[in-house]
């Protein structure tokens, strides 16, 4: 890895996360049942794509030194992932994002979410991992590039506009980040993610439906 990339210092690799990722891959299976087509939006590491088992795998990241990291079987664009270049209209089933939007202003979401309720097929879903303001407001600026607050109340007021109505929110699926303390054995974390009860949980999970067709603009 590239030690002058300040993107690789901020969020470096951890062999652990492949792990954990596997069981929020499969937590995010049972939301997205059947789904054939996958498109992740900022996809880091890859390590959600690589492992969620779809018959075509698109991954979409702004940093050419990610290309490395996604498995043979996922179309990897390096590039701004705004329009979704290449995706055509009506031909996704899932379009996942982690840690994704609070990135963007306002503009920017909106055309994010525009063109992601565009490539969707009707009733395909948009499932996003979200820091939840109300519950990590201490924190959620030492990312210095957070630009906008979502919390679990206001996100479904960015989404219907497009089309994407929401049928599931756990305001609290997940720890802020994977540097806190989330068990690294998967076993655990599958129990983590099944309990009602989830310790320092301040990532919202929010599974939305394209319920009409929805253009951009």
């Amino acid at each position: 890895m590239s030690a002058a990339n300040p993107y690789l210092g901020a969020y470096p690799w951890l062999a652990s996360r492949s792990g954990v990722w596997r069981e929020i891959v499969r937590h995010v299976q049972h939301d997205a049942r059947g789904a054939r087509t996958v498109v992740e939006l900022g996809a880091g590491y890859c390590d959600f794509i690589n492992q969620f088992p779809a018959l075509r795998k698109l991954a979409f990241d702004c940093n050419p030194d990610m290309a490395r990291f996604a498995a043979p079987d996922v179309e990897m664009t390096i590039g701004d992932c705004s329009e979704l270049p290449g995706v055509e209209t009506s031909s996704v089933d899932l379009v996942f994002a982690s840690n994704f939007l609070e990135h963007f202003d306002s503009a920017g979401v909106s055309l994010i979410l525009a063109n992601a309720s565009r490539v969707l097929r009707p009733s395909g879903r948009l499932i996003l991992l979200q820091p939840n303001h109300r519950r990590c407001q201490a924190h959620y600026f030492d990312d210095p590039t957070h630009v906008t607050i979502f919390d679990d109340r206001n996100l479904p007021g960015f989404l219907a506009p497009h089309g994407l109505r929401v049928v599931k929110l756990v305001p609290g699926l997940l720890p802020f980040s994977m540097k806190s303390r989330l068990p690294r054995w998967p076993l655990l974390v599958r129990i983590y993610l099944a309990s009602p009860i989830r310790p320092m949980a301040a990532q919202m999970y929010v599974v939305a439906e394209r319920s009409r067709p929805c253009g951009v603009g």
